[in-house]
């Protein structure tokens, strides 16, 4: 689902070290005012801002690499803890997961999913697409709607819960959509309002401003 997305940072200097010279990503383009990298399928570029922002996002894995990908991983970050576990499992979506933080307090999941099978060692070209995107917006309902017209609809109930924390999409990749101030699980994290930029992979488009509103 996810072809490109963009998030904003005021920390672009140390996210670029961290994901470049820690974590070892390939920079596709890189200037003065952003970065963009290569996950898998998709493209993340951080983009610079004068203010802060926030965002949960999620990077598909092979499933039976997750052991490998979390050993690679606690060699370089410090993995994040929820009730004294520094891993979960989703039977929801039959996948595992792990979290960590970059320098800028983003919530970066690795989760591998049971169905996807990879004979390799796990490194940075095990990485798939991504996963999970966040939209924190005060306006839920509003946005969750806008993003239902363009055909990515809610996964697991009826309607957008506009208190709650919403997936929109299927199979292997959501779109996160929920309220500002709601704590980002394996993290003491809260959400903020945070702009945006989305392009799915049949072309369209999901662009969020700093007010939380779909323009």
């Amino acid at each position: 689902m996810f072809q490109a997305v963009k998030l904003y940072t005021d920390n672009l200097k140390q996210l670029k070290g961290f994901y470049v010279n820690v974590l070892g990503f390939t920079i596709l383009e890189s200037g003065n005012e952003y970065f963009k990298l290569s996950i898998g399928t998709s493209t993340l570029t951080f983009q610079q801002s004068t203010k802060t922002s926030l965002y949960h996002f999620a990077i598909n894995i092979p499933g039976n690499q997750f052991t490998l990908a979390k050993h690679w991983a606690k060699e370089r970050v410090t993995l994040n803890r929820e009730d004294a576990v520094d891993e979960i499992y989703y039977s929801r979506f039959d996948a595992d997961a792990f979290y960590f933080e970059d320098p800028a307090g983003n919530i970066v999941e690795l989760i591998a999913r049971r169905n996807v099978d990879k004979w390799s060692d796990f490194s940075i070209d095990s990485l798939l697409n991504l996963s999970e995107v966040s939209i924190t917006t005060p306006f839920v309902q509003e946005v969750g709607e806008q993003i239902q017209d363009i055909g990515v609809h809610v996964s697991g109930h009826v309607g957008i819960e506009g208190n709650e924390l919403n997936f929109l999409g299927s199979n292997d990749t959501f779109i996160l959509l929920v309220p500002p101030n709601r704590r980002w699980y394996f993290s003491k994290k809260m959400s903020i309002t945070s702009p945006i930029e989305i392009e799915l992979t049949d072309g369209q488009t999901i662009n969020v401003s700093e007010d939380g509103k779909v323009g």
